[in-house]
């Protein structure tokens, strides 16, 4: 339950901040800073104000069932107003419960998409290729910008691996929950004798990390050119321009060929470093966060098994909330791919609301 206290304390602080933005004075990041606490806090601030305002009500209420000279109908009418007030409380504290959890600064980033074929063969390729296009539609039909990076096609027209900048409102807040391995039952079209195969497919979502986020030093680093290849092995440049970059302290490699310039690859392939390093320093940093997480939904760990795509049923499983849907023909559309993250999101914040409550942490 949130106290009294806790409520003056907000009201109060969003005071202070209004009063010293309309003060104009101090510096030009300080009123930065200022403005974007103010900002984040409005939504906090008018649940905190419904919630105020309707523990005066109850209390009026209260004072008019103790007098004892209240006629039997106005008692009547406080102890149904009593309880319909009480609901609505338990409601709007929860309300605000929620808006109160620890914030995961990453959340309001874009998001770097990365999707890799597993076990399967081609199948396993095809799959995440049918992957990739659904965070594609999915990240369109929310208006968020899309751009590839990288693709790397096999034979069949499946991707041994993609990856992709999705930009936006919220971006990572939103498909964060995405990471890990994806299962796929189905006949693939190149099995004649009607065999169901089970394939996977392996999903990153990396915070986009700006250069002031992760310094990378030159020496750091070996970056190694060589040609271009296309499917099979063949190439497709004839001048050095394909680019893989070493991280020596970690040992992550990146590499980009999608472009034709050398340079324009070595961008991109820093951008995925700086991603991947920023997310290992953020999961460093937030350990206990990070295991208070894995106990709820997972850990978003590339090796963890989190949902099953069963083609001939129509079905998709979360394994981890133990939802089941059977709208796989929408899903992969990524029609109905808000259902499947909206419960994600839900159990994740039911779970933080929990740890609060038995006086657990983030």
């Amino acid at each position: 339950m949130i106290s009294d206290d806790q409520l003056d304390q907000l009201l109060g602080r969003y005071a202070e901040l209004e009063k010293a933005l309309s003060a104009g004075h101090g510096q030009e990041s300080d009123f930065v800073q200022l403005s974007k606490e103010y900002a984040d806090m409005g939504p906090v601030i008018e649940v905190a104000q419904q919630l105020r305002s309707l523990r005066g009500e109850v209390a009026g209420l209260e004072e008019i069932l103790a007098d004892s000279d209240v006629d039997a109908e106005m008692r009547m009418i406080a102890t149904e107003e009593l309880k319909e007030h009480a609901e609505t409380t338990t409601a709007i504290e929860q309300k605000l419960q929620v808006l109160l959890l620890p914030k995961d600064e990453a959340d309001a980033r874009n998001a770097i998409l990365e999707v890799r074929a597993g076990t399967g063969g081609d199948e396993a390729a095809i799959f995440a290729a049918d992957l990739m296009r659904m965070y594609q539609r999915y990240a369109e039909a929310r208006g968020w910008r899309v751009e590839i990076l990288s693709v790397s096609e096999n034979d069949v027209g499946g991707y041994k691996d993609a990856s992709a900048t999705i930009s936006g409102r919220g971006v990572f807040e939103r498909i964060k929950f995405e990471s890990g391995v994806h299962r796929v039952q189905r006949v693939p079209v190149t099995e004649s004798s009607g065999r169901i195969h089970t394939s996977t497919a392996t999903v990153a979502v990396l915070p986009e990390a700006e250069a002031v986020d992760v310094e990378i030093d030159d020496k750091d680093i070996r970056v190694d050119v060589y040609r271009a290849s296309g499917p099979g092995g063949q190439s497709v440049n004839t001048t050095d321009s394909a680019v893989r970059i070493t991280h020596l302290p970690t040992g992550i490699v990146v590499t980009q060929q999608d472009e034709k310039s050398q340079h324009k690859n070595r961008a991109k392939a820093m951008k995925i470093m700086r991603a991947r390093l920023y997310e290992a320093e953020r999961m460093a940093r937030d350990s206990e966060r990070a295991e208070a997480r894995r106990s709820q939904i997972g850990s978003g760990d590339r090796s963890e098994r989190i949902r099953t795509y069963n083609f001939p049923q129509n079905r998709v499983t979360d394994h981890r909330i133990n939802l089941t849907l059977h709208k796989l023909d929408r899903i992969i559309l990524g029609e109905g791919l808000d259902e499947m993250i909206d419960a994600l999101a839900s159990e994740d914040q039911a779970a933080r609301l929990a740890a609060l409550d038995s006086g657990g942490s983030e």
